[in-house]
């Protein structure tokens, strides 16, 4: 099992916690960290943008990637989403069992 965190940001509080609470009740992901408001400050069609976002953390399985990207494109209301995974290649191994644990594999993964 390969474990991943994947990076994106949110708009609102709200809509980062409809996708956080998604996530889990479909287990694509073991935990979703829905963080404290950020500014996010980026290149935007030409012009420098600044926006109020709320960062979310996802914890899951390399597997689920394809899953994840695709219900976070569906839920979220920007145009382009971030949308990042970094592969975990350590960590306490009870912590990664419990994320393959709680993400089982479907037949169709």
């Amino acid at each position: 099992m390969e474990a991943v965190l994947i990076i994106s940001n949110f708009p609102d509080q709200k809509t980062a916690t409809l996708l956080a609470e998604a996530l889990i009740e479909q287990r694509l992901a073991a935990c979703v960290n829905v963080l404290s408001p950020c500014v996010s400050i980026y290149h935007w069609q030409g012009k420098i943008e600044s926006a109020g976002e709320v960062p979310v953390l996802i914890k899951t399985r390399k597997q689920h990637y394809d899953r994840v990207e695709q219900l976070i494109k569906m839920m979220h209301p920007y145009e382009l989403p971030e949308v990042i995974m970094v592969p975990i290649t350590g960590g306490l191994p009870a912590y990664l069992q419990w994320i393959a644990d709680t993400t089982p594999l479907s037949d169709s993964d």
